[in-house]
Parts: structure tokens; sequence; C-alpha cells
């Protein structure tokens, strides 16, 4: 391994450990919003400038170089999380090595700045584009897509059909068919994974976890909560305080 590798590496590290001592840290959420596909809230966090982002280390005296190591971090963190939701490692791996090579070759900070932003949403893209992999028809991808961007509301069966114009006997039918469980259960899950990254990466309480996601009242979250995952929302939270599930890759 060149000086230069064994820099990334270390720093990469150092970096890893940070986020996994940290009891909030907005760049995690930033990976878990990625790592869900979540192209519209992602595009907002890209908003900020990658090259004056607060909490970036110097990791050179030379200031594009210490901007490209940060880069290789993030590329690696982001190739990381998308393993984890089901990017292939070798898909996920060249992604990474792809852009950490255009970001080698960039002269300014301005076009690192610009690059993080491509390499983000195509990261996104692709893992919005892999939860709907095993989906066949129209009707259910616009539903599933439905779902995702309206988890903060109560989402019906009736809500689904009229965006889809199907009836909803039909679309009860066909989106059991081709994603394995009802819609009333995929909704569930998705709000119980949106629920345990907030836990996670966020200072939320499960009071107000609850209510942005919708759910009936916050008994009803806990109950939910507990037994589908095990634990409940608070006893969640102090389990996974220092270790996120990136912690422990397989």
């Amino acid at each position: 391994m060149d000086l230069k590798k064994e820099l990334i590496y270390h720093q990469f590290i150092q970096r890893e450990n940070e986020f996994l001592r940290a009891e909030y840290n907005p760049e995690l959420e930033f990976y878990s919003y990625v790592k869900s596909g979540d192209v519209k809230k992602v595009k907002e966090l890209c908003q900020d400038d990658f090259a004056h982002k607060k909490g970036l280390g110097k990791l050179s005296e030379n200031p594009l170089q210490s901007l490209k190591y940060h880069f290789a971090i993030t590329a690696a963190m982001l190739a990381r999380y998308c393993i984890e939701g089901g990017m292939e490692l070798s898909d996920s791996y060249s992604l990474s090595d792809f852009y950490i090579r255009k970001a080698d070759l960039s002269t300014s900070e301005k076009e690192i700045s610009e690059l993080h932003i491509l390499m983000s949403i195509d990261y996104t893209k692709r893992m919005k584009n892999l939860r709907k992999k095993k989906i066949t028809s129209l009707p259910v991808a616009k539903a599933v897509d439905y779902i995702y961007d309206h988890l903060h509301t109560r989402i019906t069966l009736e809500d689904l059909s009229e965006y889809v114009s199907l009836n909803p006997s039909y679309l009860s039918r066909l989106f059991k068919k081709e994603m394995g469980v009802s819609v009333s259960r995929y909704i569930r899950d998705r709000k119980l994974d949106t629920a345990k990254n907030m836990l996670i990466f966020s200072e939320y309480t499960p009071a107000q976890i609850s209510s942005i996601l919708a759910f009936p009242s916050q008994s009803y979250f806990t109950e939910v909560f507990r037994k589908e995952i095990g634990s409940t929302p608070v006893e969640y939270r102090m389990s996974n305080l220092f270790h996120s599930e990136l912690g422990n890759p397989t």
C-alpha cells in the first residue's frame, strides 16, 4: 500500500470511529437517506457546498488535496451504506472507485463539490431503483414511490388506488403478488425503518417521531415497534447510541 492510499485508509478509519462515537451526526443521517433512495431529501442536503462543509478536518497542508481525501472517505462510506442496503458489493465499490478517480483528477474545490453532488445523487437513484427491482408493473412502482414520498402522512389503500388509477381491491392483490406483503404491512415496515434511522441519527423523541410519521398515537407506535423490533423505541435508541449497523459489517 503506497503512502497516499495508506493515509486515506487511516483517515477513513479515524473518521468512521468518530461517526460511531457521536451521539448525533448529520452525516450519518445523510447516508441513511442515500441508502433508502430518498432522492428529494439528498438533493436538499447537497445544497450545502461540500468544500465548505462544517467539521471537515485538515488532512493535508494543501487544501485541494485535503478535500480530495475527504471526498474519498465520503465515497467509501456511501459504498458501504449502499452495500448494507442491498447493492452488489462489486457494483458499489466500482462506483466508488470511479468517483474517487474523477476527484483525483479535479483541479479545483468547485469541481470536487459538484462531483460530490453527482456521486451522492447517483448512489441514491441506484438505491431507489434497487428497491423496485422485483416490481414488474407500473402501478405498483408508482405506489411504492408514493409511499416513500408520503411516510409523514397517513397513507390508505384508497389514497394509493386513486393515485395509480386502479380499483382498491385490484391494487391490493397486485401489490401483494409483486411485493410479497400487503399494502398496509409494507407501509408499516417502511415507517418503522424510518423510525429506526431517526432514533439512531436524530435527536427527535419517540413522541415526535410518532407524530412525524403519522402513527395514530405514541402508545400505538411503541406497541408496534416493540412487537416488530423486539424493544421499545427508547430501548432501541439506547442500545444503538454508539453503534450504527455500519459498525458491524458482515
